[in-house]
């Protein structure tokens, strides 16, 4: 008989100990990167994520010998299901300590309600929507995390497979020393992509020109990625929150827009100071004293962190990421940057990650989803 018991979250203080049991985990891990406890709590909160309007959550705590030993989320995307025809139990948020007891009772519980439901797959660690952290680290268990990976210790992915549940996608992340020099091949094309097609880098003045552009973003996001298999539409609502968000976080200098003759917007990229120290060191709080470690780290970093990129279709092929990548080289190096890392990218995705070819890039870490049919279940 199992000394594990699983619990349904059901008050703030619950759902504050599944916020906070990942910290408690990783607290002398110093490769583990903790979230904002703020931003977490506002993920289970139907005022606060659009993705709860047309999706449904629980969440769960396990608890051994009367202490919290692990956590995992499950949730139903409804959106997913009508428009792509997906039907899935995502399970994400998952954490626990090295007792197999322990990871069969949370995954039991993720079968358990996808019965309940009547749908035959699972599928995780991902979150709601394609926007939301995704994938189980599987390579790099001794490289820093990032602000928008997720963490998780070796075992974890021993454990899925166990249990009996198979890689579903995968994805790869890439680091590159910058070069001190610009490669020749960039230097010559950027040029005469801008001249042949009539495009420009624009060069803003204050965070707030920025705006303008934040939804032009989102949208070529979506024609950027609809190719893949998995990927769903950003709707408004999702665009509001991830403004919120991020924006205060967003320095000018970092964000790179390429409008061609009539200003239409054809390509971007969203880079950032890494802030994985700065959230380390805040402990997953801004107050009292973590917004100074994020207002150094922004002022004096040598490591820069690749968030979002988005190229329109017509323009993947014609050379438009020399312009991006020189514009990157020029700032880069005035701001004294050396490293870069790149966010995850489904390994499928090849059209992104030729992006890197001329910066000698190291496949440093990879991640993957675990799924399983309910009816290979034991």
């Amino acid at each position: 008989m199992s000394n594990v018991s699983v619990i349904e979250v059901k008050t703030p203080a619950q759902l504050r100990e599944f916020v906070r049991f990942p910290m408690d985990l990783y607290k002398n891990n110093p490769y583990y990167v903790p979230s904002f406890v703020k931003d977490e709590l506002k993920i289970w909160d139907p005022k606060e994520n659009p993705a709860l309007e047309y999706s449904e959550a629980k969440q769960f705590l396990a608890q051994k010998e009367g202490k919290t030993a692990g956590r995992i989320a499950v949730m139903i995307n409804h959106k997913e299901a009508k428009e792509l025809g997906i039907e899935k139990v995502r399970f994400g948020w998952i954490d626990f300590i090295d007792d197999k007891e322990v990871s069969e009772a949370l995954i039991r519980t993720v079968i358990d309600y996808a019965k309940e439901k009547n749908i035959s797959k699972i599928e995780g660690p991902m979150g709601f929507t394609n926007l939301d952290k995704a994938g189980m680290l599987t390579m790099g268990f001794d490289k820093l995390a990032t602000m928008i990976g997720i963490y998780n210790h070796a075992y974890y992915p021993e454990h899925m497979e166990a249990l009996g549940l198979v890689k579903e996608k995968e994805w790869v992340e890439f680091e590159m020393n910058f070069p001190e020099v610009l490669p020749a091949k960039v230097e010559k094309f950027s040029g005469l992509i801008a001249q042949k097609y009539k495009l420009k880098v624009l060069h803003f003045k204050s965070k707030e020109e920025i705006l303008p552009y934040v939804e032009p973003m989102f949208r070529l996001l979506d024609e950027t990625y609809k190719h893949l298999s998995t990927y769903t539409p950003i709707s408004a609502e999702q665009i509001t929150t991830y403004k919120e968000k991020y924006f205060p976080l967003i320095d000018k200098n970092y964000v790179i827009c390429v409008v061609d003759e009539n200003d239409e917007l054809v390509s971007f990229a969203i880079t950032m100071p890494s802030y994985s120290r700065a959230l380390q060191k805040s402990k997953g709080k801004l107050l009292p004293f973590g917004w100074w470690h994020f207002l150094q780290a922004g002022k004096k970093n040598d490591r820069a962190n690749f968030y979002l990129i988005g190229i329109h279709p017509e323009y993947q092929r014609r050379g438009v990421t020399a312009i991006i990548f020189k514009e990157i080289f020029v700032r880069f190096t005035s701001m004294g940057i050396k490293f870069a890392e790149t966010n995850p990218e489904l390994e499928e995705n090849k059209s992104v990650q030729v992006l890197w070819q001329d910066y000698n890039p190291v496949n440093h870490k990879r991640r993957k989803t675990y799924s399983l049919n309910i009816g290979n279940s034991r």
